[in-house]
């Protein structure tokens, strides 16, 4: 393939060999084989395949693992609210099923799945969730 090289006078020269090419040039940027690369050697930008290293920006320090906690903290609900009482109801010897926080709350069951998943682990409770053999899905605090 036929490779070009443009001098300081702006003057075109074909190569037969980019080998050729590369010796009668002082820089790598200023070959090129097709009109796309003459296209980005006039714009400045070095040829595809030719380009020096870049400089990347400096690399950030790893941050510091957060220590694990022993205990979770447990957060006291505000008495009245939504979390104190499905905690209330939570605490019972059985827990409380599905439904039941359904019904007592006016939630939809991915409400209630949410908030166990998202409130109650972030407040520092430990829910426990079973099904039992032909029954509905129940919580319970452990």
């Amino acid at each position: 393939m036929t490779t070009f090289t443009v001098d300081t006078d702006n003057n075109i020269t074909a190569h037969a060999t980019p080998e050729e090419a590369a010796a009668s040039t002082t820089t790598p940027f200023d070959s090129f084989s097709t009109q796309q690369e003459l296209v980005e050697l006039a714009k400045g930008a070095p040829v595809k395949g030719k380009a020096a290293h870049k400089a990347h920006p400096a690399k950030k320090a790893p941050r510091a693992k957060k220590a694990a906690a022993a205990a979770p903290v447990i957060t006291a609900a505000r008495p009245g609210s939504k979390t104190a009482q499905v905690v209330a109801m939570l605490q019972r010897k059985n827990g409380a099923t599905l439904a039941e926080i359904m019904r007592t709350m006016g939630w939809q069951k991915h409400t209630v799945r949410g908030f166990m998943a998202g409130a109650m682990k972030k407040a520092g409770h430990a829910v426990e969730s079973f099904k039992p053999a032909g029954g509905e899905r129940t919580y319970r605090l452990n």
